[in-house]
């Protein structure tokens, strides 16, 4: 085959011709999927020193496998597959690879420290201290806001206010709170 050959041919062409023997239609298929595997990799591994490992026996997989390959499917797809599961198969191996105390200690807690439930105290006070120094039309608009959830829309709904208006005064509250907070007004 000619290079413009591989370049125009499609997924099952070029499978076609490697399983015929020709293994520079591979290069072709290898060329078209690996970046696209190489960021899914990245991606699930967080850029680790894993990928060009993974990458390359995705690849070997996909190469010895290549006469399993169902046409029904779309060769990306199929690779896909085998990217997802070599990166499985990559995870159980390093699971099966760690101490077997670190396998099985229970996960970080998530639960503030004591010194961080003193420090949230704080802030919530301080918080509800300059929320009440507030004028009311601006406490309304900061509590409807950012401790109801409410959007901008239903905020705007709910006041019969246009959405610009509530837009401006949640700004300028924002601004009012961050004024009291940083200079700790009493």
């Amino acid at each position: 085959m000619e290079i413009a050959d591989y370049i125009v041919a499609d997924d099952r062409q070029l499978v076609a011709q490697v399983l015929g023997g020709d293994d520079t239609a591979f290069e072709y298929l290898f060329n078209r999927y690996h970046e696209a595997i190489r960021r899914l990799f990245i991606q699930r591994t967080g850029g680790a020193n894993d990928v060009d490992d993974l990458l390359q026996e995705t690849f070997i997989k996909v190469y010895v496998n290549l006469h399993r390959y169902d046409p029904r499917f779309t060769f990306g797809q199929w690779v896909y597959t085998i990217a997802r599961n070599t990166f499985i198969d990559h995870v159980r191996r390093r699971q099966d690879d760690l101490p077997i105390d670190e396998r099985f200690t229970a996960p970080a807690s998530n639960a503030p420290t004591p010194e961080e439930n003193v420090i949230n105290l704080q802030q919530r006070t301080q918080i509800e201290h300059s929320l009440d120094r507030l004028a009311p039309r601006y406490r309304r608009l900061i509590v409807m806001r950012f401790f109801d959830g409410y959007s901008y829309e239903e905020i705007a709904a709910k006041l019969a206010l246009p959405l610009g208006t509530v837009k401006t005064q949640i700004h300028r509250a924002r601004e009012q709170m961050c004024r009291l907070i940083t200079k700790g007004e009493k």
